[in-house]
């Protein structure tokens, strides 16, 4: 799994193009990490027969806005590539309330679709979804952050 989310990482850190074909890229990677990503996610979670239909119309509907947030991501990192070297006190204070808000609004939505299996599908299902989305979101988060250099870090 270490493989899909580095090459995630390393195309939202260093893509530069037009903002068109740059949308494009986007969308491109998003597609290829989200059939990897639901491979990966379908061999570790135990859904029975009758579920299955319920689980994965779920899970394509949680996939659908966790792009949306994804592009947010991808935003918030190319401003925050573009006004590195000339951040004042209040673009950072900006950038630290949107970044807090993206993490916030990531947080909140895998609580919603944990639930929501949860509700219409099983318990253990809502765990499993519940941990491997973490565990991917971690990692995500992981690799952003050793990439990308700290606010004042020469």
């Amino acid at each position: 799994m270490k493989k899909p989310i580095t090459v995630l990482a390393f195309c939202l850190l260093t893509i530069s193009v037009s903002a068109q074909s740059f949308s494009e890229e986007i969308d491109l990677v998003q597609a290829i990490f989200g059939m990897e990503k639901k491979a990966f996610v379908a061999s570790f979670i135990t859904i029975e027969d009758e579920q299955e239909g319920i689980f994965w119309s779920i899970y394509d509907q949680y996939e659908a806005e966790r792009k949306q947030l994804g592009k947010t991501r991808i935003a918030l990192l190319e401003e925050y590539a573009e006004n590195y070297d000339s951040m004042d006190e209040a673009k950072t204070s900006a950038l630290l309330s949107d970044m807090m808000a993206l993490q916030a609004s990531t947080d909140k939505q895998l609580t919603k679709y944990s639930k929501k299996i949860k509700k219409e599908v099983n318990v253990k299902t809502a765990a499993q979804f519940f941990q491997i989305e973490g565990y991917i979101l971690s990692k995500i988060r992981a690799e952003i952050l050793e990439n990308i250099p700290l606010i004042g870090e020469n």
